[in-house]
C-alpha cells in the first residue's frame, strides 16, 4: 500500500500522535486529548483518524464518514489532522492500522493517544496488549475517570510509565479536565433532528 499518501507531513525524526476513534460526533474533550498530549509530549502533530466503522458499535449507532469528518475539522486544532486512512488502507481495528502506518512510514514515531474514559473498553479490542507493545499509549484523564487508570487491564498489565519511553509504555496525562462526550451531545442534538 505504498501508494496512499500521508495525511500529514511525516518523516524521520517526527512524533505524531494517532487520536482513533467513531469521533460520532468530535467535540472539546477530543480536542483537549490532542492539545494536552500536544503540548506535555512537544508532538508534531496529531491525526484524528476517523475510523469507517467501529467492530464494538452497531453502524446504525454512527452517522456517516463525510459527515463524522465534517464535524472533526471543525472542532480539530491547528497542527491536527483530520483523516480517513483508515477507511484507505482497509482496516477494521487498531492493531492492524498500526501495522500499516508504521510499515509505510517507517521513520516517523507514533504515539496513541486516549481519553481515560476509553480505558474501560481497552481490554476489549482485538489483541489490544499487542497495541501496546507496538507504541507508546498516552492516556489524558477526563472527568469522572480518574480511578478507571488503577483498574483497567492496560494499566495492570504494563503499569504506568513516568515519562514517554519506547513500547509498552503507558503514559498518563493530567491537565484540566473536559466534561464533554460524544454520546451526551447526540442525545441533545437528535430531538432538534426528529424536530
Amino acid at each position: 500500500m505504498s501508494w496512499i499518501r500521508p495525511p500529514g507531513p511525516v518523516g524521520l525524526g517526527r512524533t505524531i500522535g494517532l487520536l482513533g476513534g467513531s469521533f460520532n460526533p468530535a467535540h472539546e474533550g477530543h480536542r483537549h486529548v490532542s492539545d494536552t498530549a500536544k503540548k506535555a509530549l512537544h508532538l508534531d502533530a496529531v491525526w484524528w483518524l476517523v475510523t469507517p466503522g467501529n467492530p464494538l458499535k452497531r453502524a446504525s449507532e454512527l452517522a456517516d464518514l463525510l459527515t463524522r469528518m465534517a464535524y472533526a475539522r471543525q472542532m480539530a486544532g491547528p497542527h491536527d489532522v483530520v483523516t480517513g486512512i483508515e477507511g484507505r488502507f482497509g482496516t477494521h481495528y487498531t492493531i492492524d492500522t498500526l501495522r500499516r502506518l508504521k510499515r509505510r512510514f517507517p521513520g516517523t514515531r507514533f504515539v496513541w493517544l486516549m481519553g481515560s474514559d476509553n480505558l474501560a473498553a481497552f481490554g476489549r479490542w482485538k489483541d489490544w496488549a499487542r497495541i501496546a507493545r507496538q507504541v507508546p499509549i498516552v492516556v489524558v484523564r477526563r472527568p469522572g475517570t480518574a480511578l478507571d487508570t488503577l483498574k483497567s487491564p492496560l494499566v495492570r498489565r504494563f503499569g504506568q510509565a513516568r515519562r514517554l519511553t519506547a513500547p509498552p509504555c503507558v503514559l498518563v496525562l493530567d491537565g484540566p479536565r473536559r466534561p464533554h462526550s460524544s454520546t451526551a451531545l447526540r442525545m441533545a442534538l437528535e430531538p432538534r433532528l426528529l424536530a
